[in-house]
C-alpha cells in the first residue's frame, strides 16, 4: 500500500468498522445491577444519598427532607487501550492481521463496564459507601422508632465465594455507573502531527473513554461469602424485606435478582430453578427472583 492521508483514512475506517463489530457483539450485564448516571463534571457528588423519599399526610407546612446529609463523591477516571502498527506492516500490505486485534479491543471496551462494576462488588466488604460504613456492613446506622441509633446489618459474612441478593426494581439500582465519556476510536497516524509516527514509525490506533463506578443505596443489597443454600438465601429475602429507614418505617424492599459467580451457579440453580428439593417436596422458592451468573465475580 502507498502510504498517503486517503489510504490511512481508509485503513482507519476499516479497523474502526473491526472495533464496532466487536463492540456491538458483546452483550453487557452490569445494567442489571447498576444504574447509569451521565457525568458532566470531574467529580460527581451524591449527597442526596443519605435520604429516602417517602410520602407523608400533607398537615400542615411541607416537611423539606434535607439531601446534603452525606458527603460522597464519586470522581471519573480516564481509560485507554492502544495498539502500534508498524509502518512497513502497513506498506506491505500486511496489515490485515491486526484486524482480530481490533474488533477484540471494541469487545474489551463494551465488556470494561461489566469489568468495573463486578469488581467494586467484589471490593463491597472493603469499600465504603454513602454513610462512611462498607457497602456490605453489620454497623450500618439507622434511627430506630424512638430516634435511637441502631446497628444494622446487610452482609451474612462467611468467608467463601461471595454472592448478592438485590432489589433492582428502583430507578437507582444498588450500584452505580458513572459515563464521563463512551469509549470511541481513536488514531494517531499523521507524521506531522504525532512524535510516535515520526520517531518510531509506527501508527497508533487506540480507544479512551472516562468513567468510574460508586454504591447507591446499601438497603437494596444484601451480601454474603457463606455457603448458598436454600437456608441461606431465605435469610437473605427476610432481612432485605424487613428492612426499615429512619423512624422504622417499612422501604418495602423487594428482592429480585441473585447474583452469583460460577462457584455458586449450581447452587442458585437448585434453589430459584428446580421444581422440586431434593427430598422431593415443592420448592417452593422456585421463580422467586432471577439469576445472573457472571465471570466477572469469580
Amino acid at each position: 500500500m502507498i502510504i498517503n492521508q486517503s489510504n490511512l483514512q481508509t485503513l482507519f475506517t476499516g479497523y474502526r468498522a473491526n472495533f464496532q463489530s466487536g463492540f456491538s457483539g458483546v452483550a453487557p450485564v452490569w445494567g442489571q445491577i447498576a444504574t447509569e448516571v451521565p457525568s458532566t463534571t470531574k467529580t460527581e457528588k451524591y449527597g442526596w444519598l443519605g435520604q429516602w423519599p417517602r410520602i407523608r399526610e400533607w398537615v400542615g407546612d411541607r416537611v423539606v427532607q434535607s439531601i446534603g446529609a452525606h458527603d460522597y463523591s464519586i470522581s471519573n477516571k480516564p481509560f485507554e487501550s492502544t495498539v502500534a502498527v508498524p509502518r512497513d506492516d502497513i506498506e506491505d500490505d500486511t496489515f490485515g492481521v491486526y484486524a482480530p486485534l481490533m474488533t477484540e479491543m471494541g469487545r474489551s471496551a463494551a465488556a470494561f463496564p461489566d469489568e468495573l462494576v463486578f469488581a467494586l462488588a467484589k471490593q463491597s466488604w472493603d469499600a465504603k459507601c454513602y454513610d462512611g460504613q462498607p457497602f456490605f456492613s453489620a454497623a450500618h446506622k439507622v434511627l430506630d422508632e424512638k430516634g435511637k441509633e441502631v446497628a444494622v446489618s446487610n452482609t451474612g459474612g462467611g468467608a467463601g465465594a461471595p454472592w448478592f441478593l438485590l432489589d433492582t426494581s428502583r430507578a437507582l439500582k444498588p450500584f452505580i455507573f458513572q459515563k464521563r465519556r463512551a469509549f470511541d476510536f481513536v488514531t494517531k497516524d499523521n507524521p506531522k502531527t504525532s512524535d510516535h509516527v515520526f520517531n518510531r514509525n509506527e501508527y497508533v490506533y487506540g480507544t479512551e473513554g472516562r468513567g468510574n463506578v460508586g454504591f447507591g443505596f446499601w438497603q437494596m443489597a444484601f451480601g454474603s461469602k457463606q455457603a448458598l443454600d436454600k437456608a441461606a438465601f431465605r435469610a437473605a429475602r427476610t432481612k432485605l424485606m424487613k428492612m426499615t429507614g429512619d423512624y422504622g418505617r417499612p422501604l418495602g424492599i423487594t428482592p429480585t435478582l441473585l447474583v452469583v459467580g460460577p462457584s455458586n451457579g449450581d447452587a442458585a440453580r437448585d434453589i430459584i430453578l428446580a421444581e422440586r428439593d431434593a427430598a422431593g417436596a415443592t420448592n417452593t422458592d422456585r421463580n422467586l427472583v432471577k439469576i445472573l451468573e457472571t465471570p466477572w465475580l469469580e
